[in-house]
């Protein structure tokens, strides 16, 4: 078990970080808004050894430095160190999720170097900020459709009509998914990423297991047809990637495709949400937008601290380590709250205020920790930044107005936190 390295227990403490975890990850409380309980852990137990097993860290330098050394990757799942599910029926669940996933290649997210590196050189090049900004021009027109749809309602579910069809679309585009079979991808990518969620019951594993079956037989279709007929998309460049002689299995191929849609459809779905959450939640910064558009890509990173898409990442210790004041042996898990770093107030000047300018003018803040650190550093990133700064200049050039026209409730998730519902009214310029 982890443990501090000057041997001191204050279970007083020890009791107090536990229940935080679970009132944000466990509770409609803390997936309804779990900034002040970041703010609590931050405050009171910053280095936290759980009763249960694993250690969690919350601020910035921490997360950060962990998720940038190398003693610490990703290991190998087993039930004992996922999220030491004390349910029965979860637990064989979880066991059977594993041993599903061992018998598939695993996606550069769950690897370690080697095997990480030889992936995502593969698989990067199609992720450079250049090969990304050429993408810019066609992803604002995907935007403009999904704004026309909107215009035409009127009143609609910004989700069902924007941010969920959006960065599908982008995805499937660049995988050289048909444009007619773009609406099928959309539920099992939601339902594949249900699995990461501690708050996970056996029905999410269920659907998450059935998800990936359908995405896997879907993507074993569409390589076989590019092996045959190759095109100028992102797959196709995958099966004819090499590196000398090493190339990417067809495995490894549907588990990048997997990766993308979950980590990039998902969690970009996420941004979109949560920004016009907060935007709405914030009447002055919404006018600050409209007023000055400028202030878009600042207000796309402040959307990123302020209400992150991702919440959590972890990391199993690879051998004997004494870090941030703890010993770790090899196979034990720590676990960093990214929500809690990006609201550091020795990082972030009133962490506790929801700024769109924050990220603007000569001395911009430090950058978000959203999109992790280190060699695991989400591949995506800029993409979902291109996305986001398209979705949020084109309601601006649209619209003289939005306003909410109805509850926005979040989903009952937290590794991936985003809205359930967000019903808008638009005006037209």
């Amino acid at each position: 078990m982890v443990e501090f390295v000057d041997g001191s227990i204050d279970t007083e403490r020890q009791a107090q970080g536990d229940r935080l975890f679970g009132t944000i990850f466990f509770t409609p409380e803390g997936f309804a808004d779990p900034a002040p309980h970041l703010d609590e852990f931050l405050a009171h137990t910053p280095v936290h050894v759980s009763a249960f097993g694993g250690a969690i860290l919350t601020r910035y330098e921490d997360c950060r430095a962990l998720l940038r050394d190398n003693r610490f990757g990703k290991g190998v799942d087993t039930p004992e160190n996922a999220f030491a599910e004390r349910d029965p029926e979860l637990r064989a669940a979880r066991e059977g999720m594993l041993r599903r996933s061992a018998e598939q290649p695993t996606s550069m997210l769950g690897l370690d170097p080697p095997d990480h590196t030889r992936q995502r050189s593969l698989v990067s090049r199609a992720f450079t900020p250049r090969t990304i900004e050429k993408l810019r021009p066609r992803i604002a027109e995907l935007v403009d459709g999904c704004l026309d749809d909107l215009a035409d309602a009127g009143t609609a579910d910004l989700m069902e009509v924007l941010a969920t069809p959006l960065p599908v679309s982008v995805i499937s585009e660049m995988l050289g998914v048909p444009e007619t079979d773009w609406p099928e991808i959309r539920e099992p990518v939601t339902d594949l990423v249900a699995s990461l969620e501690p708050s996970a019951s056996v029905e999410d594993l269920n659907l998450s297991l059935d998800a990936r079956d359908v995405l896997v037989r879907y993507f074993q279709g569409l390589i076989a047809l590019r092996r045959s007929e190759p095109q100028d998309d992102l797959l196709s460049g995958l099966i004819a990637a090499r590196d000398n002689d090493d190339q990417l299995s067809e495995g490894e191929i549907v588990a990048v495709a997997l990766l993308l849609f979950a980590a990039g459809a998902e969690t970009t779905t996420n941004l979109i949400g949560n920004g016009m959450h907060q935007l709405l939640a914030h009447p002055d910064q919404l006018a600050k937008l409209w007023a000055d558009p400028s202030l878009v890509p600042s207000a796309v990173d402040e959307v990123l601290r302020y209400d992150s898409p991702v919440q959590l990442d972890g990391r199993m210790c690879l051998e004997p380590v004494e870090f941030a004041g703890l010993r770790f042996a090899p196979g034990e898990r720590v676990l960093t709250l990214l929500g809690a770093a990006n609201r550091d107030p020795d990082h972030f000047v009133h962490p506790e205020r929801f700024d769109i300018a924050r990220y603007s003018g000569p001395t911009p803040a430090e950058p978000v920790m959203s999109f992790a650190s280190g060699i695991h550093y989400c591949l995506g990133a800029n993409l979902a930044k291109v996305e986001g700064q398209e979705v949020f200049a084109g309601l601006v050039r649209r619209f003289e107005r939005v306003e909410e026209a109805g509850p926005r409730p979040f989903r009952q998730r937290m590794v991936l936190r985003g809205l359930e519902t967000c019903p808008v009214t638009v005006h037209p310029r």
